[in-house]
């Protein structure tokens, strides 16, 4: 008992084990980075469920958390149900080993009642938008916020938008419009098709991942973001010369599909680092290392940071996005920083 530091009750006496998501995440990494970590990777740390299962007894926690532990199992071969050891009448079961993962882009595009956005006839369902779950970065409350919206929201709001559209002559595909936007598709997938060089699609995908975690993670530096914005770029100009998709554009071709969407992921990468790079603050889930409190809290800066940003591509990978800020406005609830010490 004296070699284990429950970190989390430690720094959050208030809170304990119930802090939220990025929180626990960056406790976990940090300890790790620090030379804690177990497992013969070191990138991991212990969730024990014995405290839990000598209180409550282990038919109650299987109750909880059996479809968890079945989980783990699967993948370890290890069943965290499983009594381990038994010390002087203390009974200690198989801990989990856990680390932080990569997470998806948090939501905010804006939707009305019926969740349409403000592009008329487009709807944002699920967590991309700003609506009930938007702001919390749990995965299970995204895909609540998308079965909801799915299942309860939709089929009664988006048939008001394709009623109206009765009355609407339908479109032209003979317009310019339409032959510009088809020729610009088309270029672009001639242009993916025809490097034919030897990385795969999946292999440049991983590699951008690493770069994200490295270096716009969880943690932020300024000297990281920089370095993940270079690295970006290199990602691209290997993307550009060295990609390889195998088969033709025609008909069914899955590489060019992921090939397509990897090259926004790229473009969606810089925008987070740049916008990251800019915010010299650590605030919700973003964290800056340069900018947190003695106890290793986030310190906002509302004076200088309360806008939200929206930055132009200038179609020129040299040079920089233009940013245009609008300010953020509160009526309704007093702005307050989240504080899980007291």
């Amino acid at each position: 008992e004296e070699d284990r530091d429950y970190y989390l009750e430690r720094r959050y006496p208030a809170f304990g084990n119930l802090v939220p998501r990025d929180v626990a995440s960056r406790a976990a990494k940090e300890r790790c980075d620090a030379g804690f970590g177990v497992n013969n990777t070191g990138l991991a740390v212990f969730l024990d469920f014995s405290e839990a299962i000598n209180r409550l007894g282990i038919d109650v926690v299987l109750q909880r958390y059996g479809n968890l532990f079945d989980m783990y199992e699967e993948i370890t071969d290890v069943n965290p149900g499983e009594l381990a050891k038994e010390i002087s009448g203390v009974k200690y079961y198989n801990p989990m080993m856990i680390y932080p993962a990569i997470h998806y882009t948090m939501g905010g595009i804006w939707v009305d009642y019926e969740l349409q956005t403000t592009i008329k006839g487009l709807f944002a369902i699920g967590e991309c938008n700003f609506s009930d779950h938007g702001a919390n970065r749990l995965g299970a409350s995204a895909l609540m916020q998308g079965l909801a919206d799915g299942y309860f929201v939709l089929p009664y709001t988006i048939q008001n938008y394709l009623a109206d559209q009765i009355t609407v002559p339908r479109f032209s595909t003979d317009l310019p419009e339409f032959a510009e936007a088809e020729k610009a598709v088309q270029a672009k997938i001639d242009k993916f098709m025809k490097i034919q060089g030897k990385e795969s699609v999946d292999s440049i995908h991983k590699k951008l991942g690493h770069i994200m975690w490295e270096y716009v993670g969880m943690g932020r530096t300024a000297e990281g973001l920089k370095k993940g914005i270079a690295a970006l770029k290199e990602i691209r100009k290997e993307f550009e010369t060295n990609l390889f998709i195998p088969g033709s554009k025609e008909g069914m071709n899955v590489e060019l599909d992921k090939a397509i969407r990897l090259y926004d992921f790229i473009t969606m990468g810089e925008l987070v680092a740049y916008d990251a790079l800019n915010r010299n603050e650590s605030c919700g889930g973003h964290f800056r290392e340069e900018y947190q409190t003695e106890e290793g809290e986030a310190k906002r800066d509302d004076e200088n940071f309360f806008y939200v940003a929206c930055w132009e591509y200038q179609g020129d990978d040299e040079k920089a996005p233009v940013l245009y800020k609008e300010p953020l406005v509160y009526e309704a609830i007093k702005v307050q920083t989240r504080n899980y010490k007291s």
